[in-house]
């Protein structure tokens, strides 16, 4: 999916493509059939849930005409709607946040300084 997005990114020839018919554009691109649907549409939350890259993600949407402030919603309301992004960069990796992750720190020096 990624590669799609790259070449539509840059081909001016593809975009045209894209644009005179959306699904035939998607023909020779290993994509599951939520993706197709995703990258026809476009649903940008659903392409961010997805695990899309944001660099390239934000070219599709300009693409599209779509605003940047639009482009911020869209994202977020694919993650309210399909859940945590599911791979990629900006997949969930469990992390808890700064507070949480200061606490944990200052519990390990409390157990490494009555170690020693």
């Amino acid at each position: 999916m990624q590669k799609f997005l790259f070449e539509l990114n840059r081909d001016e020839d593809f975009q045209s493509r894209y644009l005179a018919d959306r699904r035939a554009a998607l023909a020779g691109f290993d994509l599951s059939d939520e993706e197709q649907r995703a990258l026809s549409e476009p649903d940008i939350g659903l392409l961010f849930h997805i695990g899309v890259n944001g660099q390239i993600l934000m070219h599709f949407a300009a693409f599209h005409s779509i605003e940047w402030q639009d482009y911020l919603q869209l994202m977020r309301d694919g993650l309210d709607a399909h859940g945590p992004v599911r791979e990629g960069v900006y997949a969930v990796t469990g992390y808890e946040g700064v507070e949480s992750h200061s606490a944990r720190l200052t519990q390990i020096g409390e157990l490494e300084e009555g170690d020693i």
